[in-house]
């Protein structure tokens, strides 16, 4: 039997025990089991393999750390990378149908020049963005910032990657986008890089220097890929990358995410 948990960090240290004691193999979609050695963290496209390497729970990542580890993967198999810098622009659905309500709520008084209620978020959202998403770490980096760092290096099985990030929320209602630089062991060319992503599992690319020729959150809205765009060498470093990634993460970031393991491990 199959078990799928999403009601958040606490209740899933609360309850999920209970299910795998009965026989129940448990995808759990909060941050609560992410971190534990003997937990697997999966995204499909990249190690399904350790599904299979479950002791009754299989955690399902961080929305953020899934749409970039998705476009990460198949160049760092060709080119070894060895240095990620990240900035994301995340969607008030991040924060529930509460942040989305916020958005819109805000944005009506706005226009009426109404009194702006700020009760999700810490600051106003809506003709506004802040670099705050999630509770602040003594190192200065937000949880979002540093679930980014941690998980995307225990799913590629890369404890040496170099990784930062900074986690912006925008006043987008669905789909994060994140904007990528990389560094690689091994030069990669844009058009290099271009034909791996093109050719890549559960990756659209859109990547034309004209107007519109990119990736957007509307774009991405209510489907199931993650969408890749801005193609370009880093004029900053000799093996550098920089490159825009968007996804809805409702989908892919969370519910596909979960369904994809489901169904690798019924699949055998």
């Amino acid at each position: 039997d199959l078990a799928f948990f999403s009601a958040g960090k606490g209740r899933s240290k609360e309850y999920v025990h209970h299910a795998v004691d009965a026989g129940t193999v448990v995808i759990d979609n909060s941050s609560a089991f992410r971190m534990n050695p003997e937990v697997p963290l999966v995204v499909p496209e990249i190690n399904p393999h350790m599904a299979f390497k479950h002791n009754g729970i299989i955690a399902n990542p961080n929305c953020s750390t899934i749409q970039m580890v998705v476009a990460l993967n198949p160049l760092h198999k060709v080119a070894t990378i060895n240095r990620v810098i990240v900035s994301t622009y995340q969607s008030t659905s991040g924060a529930g149908a509460k942040g989305m309500k916020e958005l819109l709520d805000q944005t009506r008084a706005f226009t009426n020049k109404d009194p702006l209620d700020v009760s999700v978020f810490p600051a106003q959202i809506a003709f506004n963005l802040f670099p705050h998403v999630d509770v602040f770490q003594e190192n200065g980096y937000t949880r979002e910032e540093m679930k980014m760092v941690n998980e995307t290096q225990k799913i590629m099985d890369a404890p040496k990657m170099r990784i930062s990030a900074t986690c912006v929320r925008v006043p987008v209602l669905r789909a994060h986008s994140e904007a990528v630089w990389i560094e690689t062991e091994d030069k990669l060319t844009a058009k290099e890089a271009r034909g791996i992503l093109e050719n890549s599992p559960g990756i659209i690319v859109k990547d034309e220097s004209v107007d519109g020729g990119y990736p957007m959150p509307w774009d991405a809205d209510e489907t199931t890929e993650t969408y890749v765009g801005r193609i370009r060498e880093d004029l900053s470093h000799p093996k550098g990358l920089t490159f825009w990634v968007v996804a809805d993460q409702l989908y892919k970031g969370a519910a596909l995410n979960s369904l994809q393991i489901a169904e690798v491990l019924t699949a055998g």
